[in-house]
């Protein structure tokens, strides 16, 4: 296959919309044009411009309000909890994780933190955060984000509970995917002692790639999970 094929019309439209998001002209809770304004701004027909805003739309980067239009989509603690936090309990309702603790540490970093988040991030934060579920220490979280993307976040401390909408309001950055490996651990000594939770008892870990919408990975994050009568529910569509 050719690598130099071109992009089809309504992918190129979608793309230079998310441009727009990443270099700010477009900001969250923003209107889009219509799709025949759309349509006649980018020279192409309004079928086209409808499938680029269909296609951003499925990938959570706007909004389809009915009766207004079109927005540029405003991540809330509220879809961040929907979104990215997936324990359930057993009847299938969401559990509503509490910060318990946190700590921020900026420290160089390391060879397997550059080959994922690019060679230019020579330092990073390491937060370290304990979330507890009916008040029981049952998540902990390991997050890793580039000093570079996140200038003077120690000045921030104590983050907000919900991280991604935090991320946008203050620094600009959108979460819009996350890609997400699990298996089953035995809690270590550190777990142990953070957690309600013994030395050897199983746990879920679940490693965690953030992208933004300029598809950079911008935060690692290694989170476990006691789960008992909770379960970790991903929905494939």
């Amino acid at each position: 296959m050719d690598d130099m094929t071109p992009l089809p019309l309504w992918r190129r439209v979608s793309e230079d919309i998310v441009a727009r998001i990443v270099n700010g002209a477009l900001r969250p809770g923003v209107m889009l044009p219509s799709e025949i304004d759309l349509g006649r701004e980018m020279g192409v027909s309004q079928g086209t411009a409808r499938r680029a805003l269909r296609d951003l739309e499925r990938r959570g980067i706007v909004e389809r309000r009915q009766g207004r239009g079109t927005v540029v989509a405003i991540r809330t603690p509220e879809t961040d909890h929907f979104h990215f936090f997936r324990l359930r309990h057993a009847d299938g309702s969401e559990a509503q994780p509490m910060l318990a603790s946190e700590t921020l540490q900026r420290r160089r970093s390391t060879a397997a933190e550059r080959a994922a988040l690019g060679s230019e991030t020579k330092y990073v934060y390491a937060l370290d955060r304990i979330r507890s579920i009916g008040g029981k220490r049952i998540v902990r979280e390991f997050s890793v984000v580039p000093v570079l993307l996140f200038p003077a976040l120690e000045d921030r401390i104590p983050l907000p509970n919900a991280l991604y909408a935090f991320w946008q309001d203050a620094y600009g950055i959108a979460i819009q995917k996350a890609d997400e490996r699990l298996r089953a651990v035995r809690a270590d000594a550190a777990d142990a002692d953070a957690m309600d939770v013994a030395e050897g008892d199983p746990l879920i870990e679940v490693t965690r790639q953030a992208v933004d919408l300029s598809d950079r990975i911008v935060e690692l994050r290694r989170s476990r999970y006691v789960t008992d009568d909770l379960a970790y529910t991903i929905s494939l569509r």
